[in-house]
């Protein structure tokens, strides 16, 4: 699925929390954000796509979930946190090459055909939330438990996955049907992902020894020589080389998204613009991750996934009839389904660990909700979407004025911005209020009043800007007459 992801170290966010955000940029899949109770999880999946079947583990810890509301391609949970305050989104499409898949093809489902049988496929972001999220209690049993999966069943996609906890950050990224790498991304950095193969360093040795920062397949580097996938000259291991790809379409579709993203975290670190830039954004070796240059909130990750190349010739809502206008694929982009920040704050009890940061349809123009995650239910707001448009539902709300919005970029925009200020600077209000609260009275009972009142007022501001932009493409519908028009 075509998606951006970020992740950014301990170090690196304004609280000394971790932080996971990925953009589910599926077919304007319907989404809503719920809670599963270790009761409902299934003893055995089944795989849709793939009719794969596999034994689910006993003991499973309760998790959040995006799911698409409607449940006849799977669930495709896309993230959620645990409560053993873990968070996953899955899954980042990622690229590779024939090399690659000639030596490991996906594992494709098969139909039965005359005297061929059926053949199951491998597991793909249909499942990974769920046969991963509630049987771990680090993000590094994350990538272990995906990793053994990958090993054992293989997939029929190429795949990114992000996990974190209170300490660390993980990125594993899938090769052909059945390798897989990861690393851990430094507490003091932050990773840029579009769709497309990313690690761009690696150590093997680490990953063979002590597994500080590095992990993979337990073959890998017998597949790599193998298969002469090795491309370096200069004996850097470059992964993004040997397992990934760097073709025209790459160069309009993603390279210059990790462009604006490196841009707008690091506008000194290099030159981004211009003759004799460091980076365009059609180059090849743009860094996997960086140091920011100031440390990052929640608000810059909603910002930069919600981002269509503002400030440069590229963006497709300038006046001005500039040739490059538009010809690069954005990354706030009409079809999103959701988009959740998955915070998790280690100087927090464990109840209060789990910020999750959610928000719905095209991120230009939506705005994001936090809730805490350690609960048993969420809001009906938030909970409740069926596929028949309702706005008393985030999901339908936020995609309206979307639709509203775009064709009247010009004169709805403004509502947008105030919007986009109003429900984030009163979610952070409540987590502050609710915080101190809940911190005094050891009384963690109040999550879910919180919750609700969070999502009353992001109710509220919806509805408030929903009204605003109607009215605004109303003016300026194209039926539109008065007598003095004469």
């Amino acid at each position: 699925m075509s998606c951006t992801t970020i992740l950014v170290g301990k170090k690196a966010t304004y609280d000394g929390s971790t932080m996971i955000a990925r953009n589910d940029d599926g077919f304007y899949d319907v989404k809503k954000l719920i809670v599963v109770d270790p009761s409902k999880q299934p003893k055995k999946y089944k795989s849709k796509i793939s009719h794969l079947q596999i034994e689910l583990p006993k003991n499973p810890l309760r998790y959040t979930s995006t799911p698409s509301v409607d449940p006849k391609n799977g669930i495709w949970a896309a993230n959620g946190i645990n409560e053993a305050n873990v968070g996953m989104t899955a899954t980042e499409t990622i690229s590779s090459n024939p090399l690659v898949l000639g030596a490991d093809p996906y594992v494709v489902y098969k139909e039965k055909k005359g005297k061929q049988k059926e053949e199951a496929g491998g597991i793909g972001e249909e499942d990974l939330v769920v046969l991963v999220l509630p049987y771990i209690r680090t993000a590094r049993e994350g990538v272990e438990r995906l990793g053994s999966l990958l090993e054992q069943y293989g997939t029929y996609e190429p795949n990114g996955v992000a996990f974190n906890d209170e300490n660390e950050c993980w990125w594993l990224e899938t090769i052909g049907g059945h390798h897989w790498i990861a690393k851990r991304v430094k507490d003091d950095e932050y990773v840029m992902m579009p769709n497309q193969f990313g690690i761009d360093n690696f150590d093997l040795k680490d990953a063979y020894g002590e597994q500080k920062e590095n992990m993979c397949s337990k073959d890998l580097k017998k597949f790599i020589k193998d298969n002469h996938l090795d491309l370096n000259m200069d004996k850097t291991f470059n992964p993004r080389w040997v397992f990934g790809s760097h073709s025209d379409g790459d160069h309009v579709y993603n390279t210059p998204r990790a462009w604006f993203m490196g841009r707008y975290f690091n506008p000194h670190t290099f030159k981004w613009d211009g003759e004799n830039a460091d980076y365009t954004p059609e180059s090849d070796d743009i860094p996997w991750a960086l140091k920011p240059e100031k440390k990052i909130t929640v608000e810059d990750v909603k910002y930069i996934l919600s981002s269509y190349y503002q400030g440069t010739p590229y963006n497709p809502y300038q006046k001005a009839n500039d040739p490059k206008k538009g010809i690069y694929r954005p990354i706030g982009i009409s079809r999103t389904g959701v988009m959740a920040v998955l915070q998790i704050r280690g100087y927090m009890p464990k109840e209060l660990k789990g910020i999750e940061w959610v928000c719905f349809g095209s991120n230009p123009f939506n705005t994001v909700v936090p809730v805490y995650t350690y609960t048993d239910r969420m809001p009906k707001y938030l909970s409740e979407t069926t596929l028949e448009v309702d706005t008393d539902t985030f999901y339908w709300g936020s995609r309206l004025i979307g639709a509203l919005a775009d064709p009247n970029y010009g004169t709805s925009i403004q509502h947008i911005e105030r919007y986009q200020m109003a429900v984030p600077a009163k979610g952070h209000g409540f987590i502050n209020e609710y915080d101190e609260k809940m911190l005094k009275e050891k009384d963690y009972s109040l999550i879910n009043e919180a919750n609700e009142k969070i999502c009353a007022m992001a109710k509220e501001e919806t509805l408030k800007t929903l009204g605003k932009v109607l009215h605004d493409a109303s003016t300026h519908m194209k039926c539109n007459y008065s007598r003095t028009d004469n």
